[in-house]
This record gives structure tokens, sequence and C-alpha cells, in this order.
């Protein structure tokens, strides 16, 4: 569904990214870990088209993203979630996940429906719907994050660290509220560092170092493998 070939990137004279190869399946929720400046959040916004590959293919189906303004990869199928929220914090959350369906403004109706799910999977929001989105708690901006990128109508869902700086008992409530997500029919590809809750959730997993891929595996034999464990989950 979504496939990376030899896809590089450049910073100026920095390689960002080295010949990474990968691939989605429809229906997958596959984790990508690695530690901070990896490439996690190079690999989502080449395939977002925010950032400019320097080489290889991005395919989701038949489409070459890979050259595609942001715009239409939204139209696509295949929205980002950024790392850190990115919400308009002076604006309400109302107004904030409905930025998300900006692309499809020509067509009304479906937003309407997917703003009442999007209400439905996160109902602190439908309470905080005329707040700003900067008065709410760092749990609830994530909500009002992943609502909005859900607002764009996503096939394929690049989430790029949700849990970052959340505290445990809400990172648990995220990766829940994740995997309902893909368990209702999105396709999801997950960045994370918080390696252990990403996969107890994930189907597949990929690791990622300076800009390389160095290990992919079910997570089953990743969580088994020492390195794996001593790198991302501390044991």
């Amino acid at each position: 569904m979504l496939a990376f070939e030899n896809l590089s990137l450049r910073y100026g004279s920095f390689l960002a990214l080295d010949g990474v190869t990968m691939h989605v399946k429809e229906g997958e929720l596959v984790v990508l870990l690695g530690a901070n400046g990896a490439g996690k959040s190079s690999i989502f916004l080449t395939a977002s088209g925010i950032h400019k590959a320097a080489g290889g293919s991005i395919r989701y189906g038949d489409k070459e993203l890979v050259g595609m303004r942001a715009s239409q990869i939204v139209e696509a199928g295949v929205v980002q979630c950024p790392e850190g929220r990115k919400l308009f914090p002076g604006m309400s959350v109302l107004k904030n996940l409905m930025l998300g369906a900006y692309v499809h403004r020509r067509d009304p109706a479906p937003s309407k429906r997917m703003l009442e799910e999007v209400l439905a999977l996160f109902p602190i929001l439908a309470e905080k719907k005329d707040d700003p989105a900067g008065s709410l708690s760092g749990g609830q901006q994530q909500m009002v994050a992943i609502g909005r990128a859900m607002m764009g109508r996503p096939k394929v869902l690049l989430l790029d660290e949700p849990s970052l700086g959340l505290a445990p008992l809400v990172i648990k409530q995220m990766f829940e509220v994740i995997q309902k997500i893909n368990q209702s029919g999105t396709t999801v590809m997950l960045a994370e560092q918080n390696a252990f809750a990403a996969l107890k959730i994930a189907h597949r997993a990929y690791v990622i170092e300076s800009g390389r891929i160095v290990m992919e595996g079910d997570p089953e034999k990743l969580l088994a493998d020492d390195t794996i464990r001593k790198a991302y989950i501390g044991t």
C-alpha cells in the first residue's frame, strides 16, 4: 500500500536518509523505532511532501508521492500527525480540528460525519470544543492533533511521536486509541521512541539508525533482541 524504495534525503551536505526501503500493507500498524535524530521525522516529512527527496521513490498504490504537493498527498489519503502537535493555541479546539478537513472543503458532508467520529473517539474534545487549544492539557492537545489528522480522511495515517511528553497513564490511553483507529480500517505508521508501548500494538516494526533501516521484524522478534531491548526499552 505504501512503499519506500531506496529513499534518500539531504539537508544541505548532510545525508539524513540513506537508501531507506520499507513497506506498509493495507490494514497494518507498522512501528518505526529510532532514537532522536535517527531519521523518523525525515521519512514522514518526505512522505508528506514537506521535504523533497534527494532520490528514491515513495509509492502509494499506483501513485508516486515524490514530486506531489503536500495537499495532493493528503487528498490521495496519506495524512501526517506531526511531532510536537503543531496546533494553533489561540484557536478553538473545533477550528483546529476543522483545519484538518481543509483539502476536502468542497465536500463538507463527509467532514461533518468525520467530526462526529472524532468527537466520539475523544469525548473530552466535545466538551472543550469551544476552548482555546492552548488551554488544554498535553494529552488533550495530542488528541486534537490526532483528531485533526483524522479530519483529513486518511487511508494511511502517519503518527510522529504521539507519546512525547505525556504521562504514562495518558500514553497507555493514547496507544489504545491508536490501536482502535487501526482496527477501524485505517492503516497506521507510527514513529516512536517508546518501543515497549508501540510494539505491544504493532503488526511489524522497523528500526532506523543514522538514516538507515538496520532491522525489521515482528514485535516478538524485536522484543527478544538484546540490543533493541537495551537501546529502546531499558532492560
